[in-house]
């Protein structure tokens, strides 16, 4: 039996996101998103679900800022709903918008939590999407617009910011994939979208600066990893590029200042270029104070020339799956953390994301989620590792708080570990929500 026993200083958290719990979609001002429209759109979103209601946490907030105090976690990593904040995407403020998340923030506080604050978790106003969405550069000015709004208001408040979280999703696959709104299949969009949005954090964390805003911004990405099926340079080769499109191409703008070439000459060899204009990536590079890591899952990949343009293919290693159908494989978690420390250096980092999809249900009033618990022990044991390797890790933020709106796969995947009654909207504490109350409050465990 070995001890796994963390920094004094570490910081521990769970997260949720705006859409996916809010709720009132239709009150306090606030405007319609992609994501109320893609929604509402059919065949789009499982069982015709939406997140009108969600878990109704608009007007829950002190009932869930209660189960974050009770479970003792440092962090809250939750997002602003830009369209309620600006619901037309520019223009009037509105102010009930705003005085929201002041409730929610000053809830926070006084329950001794700090609050993370993600500003883009992907419900763009429809207003913005009807005038080209992100592949519109005007869009780019409007948000760094909301979030000089976000931070002068929130200012000696929230301390800790992210500006996109997982611009892959925004771009690749919800406009070259076209599972997540506004659901566009097109790559030279998506490739276009993830300069925007690189360009679009950029300038807002240069406005952080110059507006002397106490604390720290960063942005969140997510990751996987691919092991090569064998030591055959072509599987080599489409692992790192199955790597790299979520990786590499996000992150070496802002470490190196430049995207990396193998990826540009893929996407060109597409049609797919980037329209980047004079000074862009000044903006970009050295834009971050930090960065989150969004983690799930990792496989085994090979070279397959059918496999879409990165021509990588997973392969099925027998490894266990969530509910969801990702594979469950700890160790890429390590592989990517050591990867990025190794190609960018030690730059300080949280996990801002890491769960599992488990749809355990409530039995005499409990939830007995032991896959949960194992899922999270071996992930938490794999940062244990990266921090004992020289990884730069500053706090581990589990996702989610709640079982949610679980986007194109609406109200059918639970990640919480607090179950949601949909029907009813109770609250119950699932088993892992015991077992990390216990790592929080301990800072060890035993594996």
């Amino acid at each position: 039996m070995a001890i796994i026993r963390f920094p004094e200083d570490f910081k521990w958290g769970v997260a949720t996101a705006a859409y996916q719990i809010e709720g009132a979609a239709h009150e306090g001002g606030r405007g319609k998103s992609i994501w109320d429209t893609f929604s509402y759109t059919p065949g789009k979103v499982l069982n015709g679900d939406n997140g009108d209601v969600a878990c109704d946490s608009y007007h829950r907030y002190p009932e869930d800022v209660q189960l974050m105090k009770e479970l003792g976690v440092d962090i809250y990593r939750f997002s602003v709903s830009w369209p309620r904040i600006f619901p037309n995407g520019v223009g009037e403020v509105n102010q009930e918008g705003l005085d929201y998340y002041h409730r929610l923030v000053d809830e926070l506080l006084a329950a001794g939590i700090e609050p993370m604050c993600t500003l883009y978790h992907w419900d763009l106003p429809q207003a913005l999407q009807d005038k080209g969405g992100w592949e519109n550069r005007e869009t780019v000015d409007a948000f760094v617009n909301y979030a000089e709004t976000m931070f002068q208001s929130f200012e000696g408040k929230i301390k800790s910011w992210l500006t996109i979280n997982e611009p892959w999703c925004v771009s690749f696959l919800s406009n070259y994939l076209g599972l997540h709104a506004p659901g566009k299949k097109d790559l030279s969009a998506a490739v276009t979208i993830s300069h925007h949005l690189l360009l679009a954090h950029g300038k807002a964390s240069l406005r952080f600066k110059e507006l002397d805003v106490e604390g720290q911004i960063g942005f969140a990405p997510n990751f996987t990893w691919l092991d090569p099926y064998s030591n055959r340079q072509e599987d080599i080769d489409a692992c790192q590029r199955g790597i790299g499109w979520m990786a590499d191409w996000f992150l070496d703008p802002i470490f190196k200042g430049t995207y990396p070439d193998y990826l540009v000459k893929l996407y060109e060899e597409n049609n797919a270029t980037l329209p980047i204009e004079p000074g862009d990536m000044n903006f970009i590079k050295d834009s971050v104070d930090y960065i989150g890591i969004n983690y799930y899952e990792s496989n085994v990949g090979r070279f397959n020339e059918d496999a879409g343009i990165l021509q990588v293919e997973n392969v099925d290693m027998g490894y266990k799956r969530t509910d969801i159908g990702w594979y469950i494989e700890p160790a890429g978690f390590y592989n990517i953390l050591t990867y990025l420390t190794d190609r960018y250096g030690k730059i300080p980092m949280y996990i801002t994301e890491n769960g599992i999809c488990i749809n355990d249900g409530v039995e005499n009033g409990e939830v007995n989620d032991s896959r949960r618990i194992d899922y999270l022990q071996a992930h938490i044991t794999a940062v244990h590792r990266s921090l004992q390797s020289g990884v730069n890790l500053k706090g581990y933020i589990t996702w989610s708080l709640l079982d949610n709106f679980e986007w194109a796969e609406g109200y059918s995947k639970r990640f919480g570990l607090v179950h949601v009654n949909y029907r009813t909207l109770e609250r119950t504490k699932k088993d892992s929500y015991y077992w990390y109350q216990k790592i929080i409050n301990n800072g060890w465990f035993t594996v």
